[in-house]
């Protein structure tokens, strides 16, 4: 698999533009493309959602967290500076297949730290019963992207504030809040000093070669992120 390196302190809508941009035109790689990224405080809803059923608009407003609407399904998560972003887009136009190797992929990667990690069919990773990881996938014609969350230090305060579900949601899963369903990694991760020590462990441990962007690339991909600021 090949590892671009993201730029930094960018927003969430250019990482998703970069998504696009590298499954439309570095299509070279017949493993696959990987990178990581980290954002300030963001909420980011699936296609399918409606923004005021998931997102309280009030409280992200007043505490200056982005909302984002993605292209791929999946529910509404949180992100911020303890959450790693993890991108994964491939050639192959078999879905399914890649959402799967990529679920196992990230899976076994928290077996082999010691982590009781566990794929559910809602595309999440849980460990002891909790979520560390939610994934979404869409198709591309030129390929598939997959993408995913990994909890690390995350403020649950504040993701329990911006992100209000339905309650039958909820208790779909057997809990009263969002807070209860989720967990972090950090206190589980001891040989992990912090989450770009994570990063380079993942990377270093799925990918086997380097691509690096180009001003024109990005110069491409600014223009996309325009259509997710619409």
């Amino acid at each position: 698999m090949c590892f671009i390196q993201a730029p930094a302190d960018k927003n969430l809508a250019w990482y998703l533009a970069m998504e696009e941009y590298v499954g439309q035109h570095i299509t070279d790689y017949e493993r696959g493309v990987f990178f990581t990224w980290i954002v300030e405080p963001t909420v980011i809803f699936g296609r399918h959602q409606e923004m005021s059923a998931e997102v309280n608009l009030d409280y992200c407003r007043a505490h200056n967290i982005q909302v984002v609407q993605r292209k791929s399904g999946g529910g509404c998560v949180y992100a911020d500076k303890g959450n790693l972003m993890l991108s994964y887009i491939t050639p192959s136009t078999h879905a399914e297949k890649v959402f799967r190797q990529y679920l196992d992929t990230v899976a076994n990667l928290l077996i082999r730290l010691g982590v009781n990690a566990v794929k559910t069919e809602h595309n999440d990773i849980l460990v002891d019963g909790r979520k560390v990881s939610g994934n979404a996938c869409y198709a591309l014609k030129t390929g598939t992207i997959v993408h995913g969350t990994l909890l690390y230090d995350v403020d649950f305060r504040v993701l329990q504030q911006a992100i209000t579900p339905p309650q039958h949601k909820l208790l779909k899963h057997g809990v009263q809040s969002v807070r209860q369903r989720v967990t972090n990694l950090k206190p589980i991760l001891h040989d992990f000093s912090d989450i770009y020590q994570l990063s380079d462990y993942i990377c270093n441990n799925i990918c086997t070669e380097t691509h690096q962007l180009t001003d024109v690339d990005i110069a491409a991909i600014n223009l996309i992120e325009k259509t997710y600021q619409n």
